[in-house]
């Protein structure tokens, strides 16, 4: 049985789901390239990671990130935003998944965040070369 709330008279107007849907992906679009290009503006075109300078044509591979992952967080001075080249911003993303879902999930972060460290009850357990000195003494035999 479906659970989702139903208004009046029980039927989804689905043109107007797909209007407000439309809208709000638009209204997303309005707001990056405003902070992206403000951003681009304020700092230089050089990753704020690994420092990978951008030439205008490549600039569309450098990417601005949000500080603090709230992308409704976003000051005309730039103070929430770096430029990232696309590899660094994946990664931050990646550590700040780890942070946030690996710490129900036995992870933690060590070395002042950066690297994922699985905790003691996580160990592995499979030995890819186990049986590696059989197979070559088979294939020599």
């Amino acid at each position: 049985m479906d659970k989702r709330k139903r208004p009046p008279g029980g039927q989804l107007n689905q043109g107007r789901l797909d209007a407000i849907v439309a809208k709000a992906h638009k209204d997303a679009d309005v707001r990056m390239r405003g902070y992206r290009e403000q951003s681009l503006r304020l700092h230089p075109h050089v990753c704020a990671r690994c420092g990978r300078p951008f030439e205008a044509g490549s600039l569309h591979e450098l990417t601005v990130h949000h500080k603090d992952h709230n992308h409704d967080n976003n000051p005309s001075d730039g103070s929430n935003w770096e430029n990232l080249c696309l590899y660094c911003h994946d990664w931050e993303h990646q550590k700040y998944s780890y942070a946030v879902k690996g710490a129900h999930a036995g992870f933690g972060l060590t070395g002042g965040g950066s690297t994922p460290a699985p905790s003691a009850t996580a160990d592995a357990t499979h030995n890819p070369f186990a049986k590696l000195k059989e197979a070559l003494a088979k294939k020599d035999g």
